[in-house]
């Protein structure tokens, strides 16, 4: 029988004085839950491709389709990186 007490965040229905024992969820307060996580994730979603729009040029003021932002974004990268390189390799030659 082990003598140390029981970690901190561990379930335990047991428990004496009934402090660690959380209510229960119901199912409309469980799917309520679940359907508020699911609108934050979503608005999260829609708040980066916000932003995304509002750094990458020839974005602004368009109609957002999630793809093209995308595709966009990554075109916008690759040129970046290309030219970034370009600049690092004409440093070198100095």
């Amino acid at each position: 029988m082990s003598t140390s007490p029981p970690r901190e965040g561990s379930a335990n229905p047991g428990s004496a004085n009934g402090l660690d024992e959380k209510p229960r969820l119901s199912e409309h307060e469980k799917k309520a839950n679940h359907i508020a996580s699911e609108q934050k994730r979503r608005q999260a979603i829609r708040e980066g491709f916000d932003r995304l729009t509002e750094l990458v040029p020839g974005l602004e003021g368009q109609g957002r389709s999630e793809s093209v932002v995308l595709k966009k974004t990554v075109d916008y990268m690759r040129a970046q990186l290309a030219e970034r390189k370009r600049l690092v390799d004409e440093g070198m030659r100095r």
